[in-house]
């Protein structure tokens, strides 16, 4: 009967206080419960002080008590000990408590020292220091203990029907504990931390927040893991460097564990921190190296106050670059591309964004496309840049396979196109991006993108330098491969790759986009920049991590074969190309093959003749005998590497 009595009290209360789980408790309704603790506890008191209740004078004592009662009701309002939400009450409202306590008591305390020198009230309705003492400390006792059974009444009976996830937190400094503290108040999920993982060895074995700190050996392990039914890994160092942290997330991911991180604190809303900002690790946490910071000096002095034109504008890489150039102040920066639909989308960015409010009069938008020369003339003729960053390109190599009139078009005339306009108009720089691809080319987009470093190369004159960046593969840019992932994962897979073992360089957007900046800035002309990106990156063991990282189960991976063009291994460098350091250790200047002038333009108007023909085969040909190192892979165009593309006609 009893127990059943027991069970019935209890799935009340938990019936209750699930039912009015997202109210809040009336601020009054938690001051009243505040008099109520400071009524008994100043009855604890003084029977405390006279060791029994039959000698207490009641009429006094209610005297005295609606004394406390006033003063202490006074400081708890002012500080606002009854404004806080019981069920999230942290540090902050604990130190509400102590000081409007000790505030009331002081107060009791000056006016006892005037009252024995001044008498101004009864000693009968004045209480004792003892008294004063004892109630206000019990109080601070009652005071906390309240809100803590509330909580845990709110934890125990409320919380328990979210699920349930047991975390590691990595990290025992103050991201840790303001980590342990947004988890405790989360609304979503019933966290409940298990440990913390630290590498400072003063602090292994000691706790925080109640909760020990073990060595990562001790407990990132199957057998911990197994045993405590942890599910998250949160890394709580935001300043970790990221070779570091790739170690852990990899531990982790063994583990299979969700890895969550906590953004550096510059991400933080309104300088604050909650559980909804904790972020999923992301695959570009993944890259393997720490992100290349560059001179920002060399920047600003070659951009502040010029008028600047960046083609490709509404691009993965054009728009990261327009939107780092506007930090440097340029007085125009005209924005160029073709696909009309993206630069609606960068426009529209740039317009409402409050960060980019003061630049707004600096920006142009024009629609066109690099390989008409005609409106191409017009633009320079109009805004006159000092500086161009050509960004314009076809880049999937697929596409270009199957499309070499259209790549030789764009990438080659087009880029001819601006190098020739900057020379007439008298830009200062021409920066181009180019392509790891470019290097002992397989296929035509990689061979298109040579064939544009050769000629802006040999066009550098006095008044204007043209310099190349060459980098691999960007992380997120519009049809690489870890969108196309992404995609897959979503619509349930599988995963997709082209050979179980091709491997790629990668970097990020922002850090591209840098690099490119960076060399505009210290390029001399006729220069091609290449830089340290690493170790490159297997492309299945990338699949594998996404998969991990998604907490999806049973995702196929599918070897589909190397697509047209396509080779195992990219190259920074050609068999023919050397490193020469600059002052940056993370940039190098690649020392290639110089044309001469008269052979360029010879081969480029033989080409240039041959476009009228539409004959793939020809066209192909031709680029072949441009650019000799350029070897067709997987494609149609292999035969012309064994034949004469003349012979190949006939």
């Amino acid at each position: 009967m009893k127990r059943t009595l027991s069970t019935f009290a209890k799935n009340t209360l938990r019936s209750l206080l699930y039912r009015y789980r997202h109210t809040t408790a009336s601020r009054w309704a938690v001051f009243f419960i505040d008099i109520f603790t400071l009524l008994v506890a100043f009855v604890v008191a003084n029977v405390i002080r006279l060791r029994t209740a039959a000698f207490l004078d009641w009429p006094a004592l209610t005297i005295e008590f609606l004394c406390f009662v006033v003063i202490a009701g006074i400081c708890y309002t002012n500080i606002g000990t009854h404004r806080s939400i019981i069920r999230h009450a942290g540090m902050f409202d604990i130190y509400k408590v102590l000081i409007s306590n000790v505030l009331a008591g002081l107060f009791f305390v000056v006016l006892n020292l005037v009252n024995n020198n001044h008498p101004i009230i009864s000693d009968r309705y004045t209480a004792s220091y003892s008294v004063i003492l004892m109630t206000f400390a019990l109080q601070i006792t009652f005071m906390l203990a309240m809100r803590l059974i509330l909580q845990r009444l709110y934890n125990d009976y409320v919380r328990r029907q979210r699920p349930v996830r047991n975390v590691l937190i990595y990290g025992a400094g103050s991201a840790g504990n303001i980590a342990y503290n947004a988890l405790s108040q989360d609304q979503s999920y019933n966290y409940k931390v298990v440990g913390y993982i630290d590498d400072d060895k003063s602090k292994i074995d000691t706790a925080l927040n109640g909760i020990r700190v073990w060595k990562a050996n001790d407990v990132l392990n199957e057998t911990f893991i197994r045993q405590k039914k942890v599910s998250i890994l949160l890394i709580a160092m935001p300043t970790i460097r990221q070779i570091h942290k790739q170690a852990i997330i990899n531990r982790g991911l063994d583990l299979h564990l969700t890895i969550k991180a906590v953004p550096h604190i510059d991400q933080w809303i309104n300088d604050s921190f909650s559980a909804g900002q904790i972020r999923d690790i992301q695959i570009e946490d993944l890259l393997g190296r720490e992100s290349i910071k560059l001179d920002n000096v060399n920047i600003v002095r070659e951009v502040v106050d010029k008028t600047v034109l960046v083609t490709g504008a509404a691009g993965s890489i054009g728009s990261e670059i327009c939107r780092q150039l506007i930090q440097y102040k340029p007085a125009r920066i005209v924005m160029l591309d073709q696909a009309e639909s993206p630069m609606y989308d960068l426009q529209f960015e740039f317009r409402n964004d409050e960060k980019f409010k003061d630049m707004v009069d600096r920006m142009v938008f024009v629609i066109s496309n690099v390989k008409d020369r005609l409106r191409m003339e017009e633009v320079f003729r109009t805004y006159k840049p000092q500086i161009v960053y050509h960004a314009a390109a076809y880049k999937h190599v697929p596409f270009m396979e199957e499309n070499p009139y259209e790549a030789i078009l764009v990438n080659v005339f087009g880029t001819k196109n601006l190098a020739d306009l900057a020379i007439e108009y008298g830009a200062d720089k021409f920066v181009m991006i180019s392509t790891d691809k470019a290097v002992n080319p397989t296929n035509v987009m990689g061979a298109t993108k040579r064939m544009a470093e050769i000629y802006i190369q040999s066009r550098s004159t006095e008044r204007t330098h043209f310099v190349t960046t060459r980098f691999g593969n960007v992380l997120g840019s519009n049809g690489s491969v870890i969108p196309l992932f992404k995609k897959q994962l979503a619509a349930g897979g599988p995963l997709t790759v082209t050979h179980k073992d091709i491997i790629r360089y990668f970097m990020t957007i922002p850090e591209a986009c840098n690099l490119v900046l960076e060399a505009g800035a210290m390029g001399v002309g006729g220069d091609i920049f290449v830089f340290d990106m690493g170790k490159p990156v297997k492309i299945y063991d990338l699949a594998q991590k996404m998969i991990q990282l998604s907490g999806l189960q049973n995702i196929e991976i599918k070897e589909i074969g190397l697509r047209p063009g396509e080779k195992l291994y990219e190259e920074l460098l050609a068999n023919k190309e050397n490193n020469i350091p600059t002052h940056h250790p993370k940039i190098m200047r690649a020392e290639v093959r110089r044309y001469p002038v008269e052979d360029i333009d010879r081969a480029y108007a033989e080409l240039w003749d041959l476009m009228p023909t539409l004959d793939s085969i020809r066209l192909v040909g031709k680029m072949k005998s441009i650019v000799p190192e350029f070897i067709s892979n997987n494609s149609v165009f292999c035969t012309l590497d064994k034949k004469n593309p003349d012979e190949q006609k006939a």
